[in-house]
C-alpha cells in the first residue's frame, strides 16, 4: 500500500498542545549506586570494551524482563538498615 492510499480521516491532527505535553518515556531514569562484584566477573565485563556499566544494566534488564511480573506495591519498599550504621549485629 502506498502512503497516498492510507485513510487518515479517523486520526485527529496533532497540534502544538499535544507536543507541549509529550514526554519521552525511555530510557528510564538512572540511579547511582555502589555495587560489589566478584573481580573475575568485573574483569570479564571490562574485556568486552568500554561501556561495562551499560552492559551490566542490559544483563540485569534481560534477567528482570525474563521473570514473571510480581504484584506491584502502592508505595516503594523502605530501605533495609545497614548493620554498620548503628544497628546491632549478633556474632555468627
Amino acid at each position: 500500500m502506498k502512503d497516498a492510499e492510507i485513510n487518515y480521516s479517523d486520526i485527529p491532527p496533532l497540534d502544538k498542545s499535544f507536543f507541549a505535553k509529550a514526554r519521552e518515556a525511555w530510557p528510564p531514569a538512572k540511579q547511582q549506586l555502589t555495587i560489589r562484584l566478584d573481580a573475575d566477573v568485573l574483569n570479564w565485563l571490562k574485556t568486552h570494551g568500554r561501556g561495562y556499566q551499560t552492559r551490566i544494566n542490559r544483563i540485569l534488564r534481560a534477567a528482570m524482563e525474563s521473570q514473571r511480573p510480581r504484584q506491584s506495591r502502592s508505595t516503594p519498599a523502605e530501605p533495609k538498615k545497614n548493620a554498620r550504621a548503628g544497628g546491632s549485629v549478633k556474632p555468627a
